[in-house]
C-alpha cells in the first residue's frame, strides 16, 4: 500500500480522517509499522494526494490530521480496455494490474470461449471489483477509480456498443497470428480488445476487423491473459 487511500466518508469536519476497516489498520501496523506522529502519503478517492500525520492508532481505528492535499493523481492512459472475461482468479489479478497501470475504462465481455460459469463468480460482485480496483490504486499512488462495465453478449456489444466506442478511438485487436506487430508509444485515444484464454474465435475476429479494428500481435509466444494485457499496455503507451 504505497498510498493510504481515503474514502470521502473517512473525512471528518475538523480536517482529519478516521480509518476503521481491518485491512488498512493491519497494513498500517504490520507493513508500515506506523506510529503516532508519522507523516504518511494519503489521497482522497477521486481527489488530490498529499501528506497526513498519524495522530492515533489503536486496534479499532486510525486518525490522521490532513496536512497538505494538493498533488494531482498521475495521468490516466488514453485507453478503453475491452477484456474477454477471464477466470475468476485471473480477473482479480488483472483488474489490479491494469488499474495500477492507469486504465480508467474497462469492459468485461462475453465471447464464445468464455465459460458461462465465470459470470456467476463472486469476483464479479460490485464490492469485490471495488476491492481489486482500490488495491491497484494503492499500489500505483492513484486516486481515480476506473469504470467497469459488464457485457454478457458479444453480438449486442458488436452491434450496439462497439460503434460508439470506436468513435474518436483507434481500435486495436490483440490476437495471435495477426499480420502486424503491436505498435509502440501511441498517444491517440485507443480501444484495446483482448480475448480469453484460447483467443477469439475466427468469426469474432472477422466481425471486429470488419467493424474497423486493426489486428495486431505480440509475437510468437502465447501468453496468459494477465501477462498479455500488461505487456500490451506497457508497449502501446
Amino acid at each position: 500500500m504505497n498510498l493510504i487511500l481515503l474514502d470521502p466518508n473517512d473525512l471528518t469536519n475538523d480536517g482529519c480522517a478516521l480509518i476503521t476497516d481491518p485491512r488498512r489498520l493491519m497494513h498500517l501496523r504490520d507493513v508500515h509499522r506506523a506510529l503516532p506522529g508519522d507523516l504518511l502519503t494519503v489521497g482522497v478517492q477521486g481527489g488530490e494526494m498529499g501528506k497526513a500525520r498519524l495522530t492515533e492508532l489503536t486496534a479499532e481505528h486510525a486518525r490522521f490530521s490532513l496536512e497538505i492535499l494538493n498533488e494531482p493523481p498521475p495521468p490516466p492512459l488514453p485507453v478503453h480496455l475491452v477484456l474477454a472475461l477471464p477466470r475468476p482468479r485471473m480477473l482479480a489479478r488483472t483488474l489490479e494490474h491494469v488499474t495500477a497501470l492507469g486504465v480508467k475504462e474497462i469492459t468485461l465481455l462475453h465471447t464464445k470461449r468464455v465459460e458461462k460459469s465465470y459470470w456467476q463468480s463472486p469476483e464479479l460482485r460490485e464490492d469485490k471489483i471495488y476491492q481489486h480496483l482500490v488495491l491497484g490504486l494503492e499500489q500505483a499512488r492513484d486516486t481515480k477509480l476506473p469504470n467497469v462495465t459488464l457485457c454478457k453478449g458479444f453480438r449486442p456489444f458488436l452491434e450496439q456498443q462497439l460503434p460508439d466506442l470506436l468513435n474518436a478511438r483507434r481500435g486495436l485487436l490483440a490476437h495471435p497470428g495477426m499480420p502486424n506487430a503491436c505498435p509502440r508509444d501511441i498517444q491517440d485515444p485507443t480501444l484495446l480488445l483482448v480475448g480469453p484464454e484460447g483467443g477469439f474465435i475466427a468469426w469474432e475476429v472477422e466481425q471486429l476487423l470488419a467493424a474497423g479494428c486493426e489486428g495486431m500481435h505480440l509475437g510468437p509466444r502465447i501468453l496468459r491473459v494477465e501477462t498479455a494485457v500488461t505487456a500490451l499496455l506497457s508497449r502501446l503507451f
